[in-house]
């Protein structure tokens, strides 16, 4: 199999010198990301899954804390829990939920959630052990997204690890980390491979597409770019999936403001850096104040949207950032609603009426005959499911429909 370098030359050139048979990529790099969707043919966990990583003392655990505990009010009868001290799972915001509780008097409402897990404050050298090191960026690898804390704010109180506030050598240190430890493991991998342990064809031909993916993405790193920016084919994509390599997850950079600042944050230069640089990167930004999630979770739920009105924003931080992670992962929600429960259901962009029940249950998928549906504005102009029938709006759809933000779906399907 021939091997075909085909990204495009969008970063800078580096100057390269050599520290352990790894090129050496200095602090000045930029990660230049061309704009993309995020594939549908993407594997994420339906259980979505989201590190946030900074700098120390860039507001990321103040953050950490404040969406949890935030996460917990907004639960209502979701189970809340710590699996560790730094890992919570919460859950998602969405209006539409109580809504569609109410009108089918369900007992109980059942929101999407999402996993947050707090990683230890990355400093330089952590690729090579320095800090928590692997550890570290060993609980990157699990995540589906990162966000990446920067520090916007200025207080004489609390210490920069680098003496400043500099959000672009904040962001390049970063980078900088797990573009080390990406070259790193394909060092290794491409080492083992080199001893062409596979025995059958099928095996082999993976071996080859694995080969040829991680030589142009370790072309592709020492250019200064993310792996994510390298063209793969849906063979060499699975090829290299076991490796979870760093750069190849999409990323929010998370814009830390003072409070005052969260009304107007882009007349902040911090802000205007970061939004400059993930729009180079081809990520998004999202702007947040750490000191008002925190306040807000001080606060009866009921005072809490007047407070944020008199900072001049309408919805929290933790909405914001939620909805930036499900539009940056191509993510939509769809709806089960009946006297029992209503519940809210996170899937892929493009996901057939089979595949989205097969979210529920893998029987839901096998055994699936039809969906009944409607949109949510539908139902609840009609009032009830019930009565959205009677009006025709309740639509019966097959095998090949792709399911659309906010359908409220009842599955048909044999045992």
């Amino acid at each position: 199999m021939a091997c075909s370098h085909l990204v495009p030359s969008l970063g800078i050139p580096l100057r390269t010198t050599s520290i352990l048979g790894i090129p050496l990529l200095k602090l000045g790099l930029v990660f230049r990301v061309p704009m993309r969707r995020f594939s549908s043919s993407s594997r994420i966990s339906m259980s979505l899954k989201a590190g946030i990583v900074g700098l120390p003392n860039v507001g990321k655990s103040t953050l950490f804390n404040a969406v949890v505990e935030n996460g917990k009010a907004q639960a209502a009868n979701f189970p809340f829990c710590t699996i560790e001290p730094n890992v919570g799972i919460v859950a998602v915001p969405d209006p539409r939920l109580n809504m569609l509780s109410k009108l089918s008097k369900s007992q109980r409402a059942v929101p999407a959630s999402i996993e947050f897990v707090d990683i230890a404050g990355l400093v330089k050298g952590a690729s090579q052990g320095e800090g928590l090191g692997n550890k570290f960026l060993s609980h990157i690898r699990e995540v589906d997204a990162i966000l990446q804390v920067v520090r916007c704010f200025e207080d004489n109180d609390i210490v920069h690890v680098n003496g400043k506030i500099d959000p672009k050598s904040d962001i390049d240190i970063i980078n900088l980390e797990l573009a080390f430890a990406d070259l790193d493991q394909i060092e290794k991998r491409m080492e083992k491979l080199k001893k062409g342990k596979a025995k059958d064809s099928q095996s082999k031909l993976k071996e080859e597409a694995e080969r040829c993916a991680l030589e142009r993405i370790q072309e592709t790193l020492m250019k200064g770019k993310p792996a994510r920016s390298v063209f793969l084919s849906d063979l060499e994509k699975e090829s290299i999936r076991h490796l979870c390599l760093l750069t190849m997850k999409p990323v929010i950079f998370v814009a830390n403001v003072a409070e005052s600042e969260i009304g107007h944050p882009y007349e902040n230069s911090h802000v205007k850096e970061v939004a400059n640089l993930a729009y180079e990167f081809g990520s998004r930004v999202v702007t947040i104040s750490a000191q008002v999630e925190s306040e807000l979770t001080e606060l009866p739920s009921e005072e809490r949207h007047e407070y944020l009105k008199s900072l001049g924003v309408n919805e929290s931080g933790l909405g914001n950032l939620i909805r930036e992670t499900y539009s940056l992962l191509g993510l939509r929600t769809y709806f089960t609603s009946g006297e029992k429960e209503t519940k809210a259901w996170t899937i892929l962009a493009g996901m057939t009426a089979p595949q989205a029940a097969g979210v529920i249950h893998s029987d839901f998928e096998k055994g699936f005959i039809r969906a009944e549906t409607v949109a949510y504005d539908d139902f609840v102009a009609a009032g009830s499911l019930a009565a959205a029938r009677e009006k025709g709006l309740l639509r019966s759809e097959g095998k090949d429909y792709v399911v659309k933000e906010g359908d409220v779906m009842l599955f048909r399907f044999n045992v």
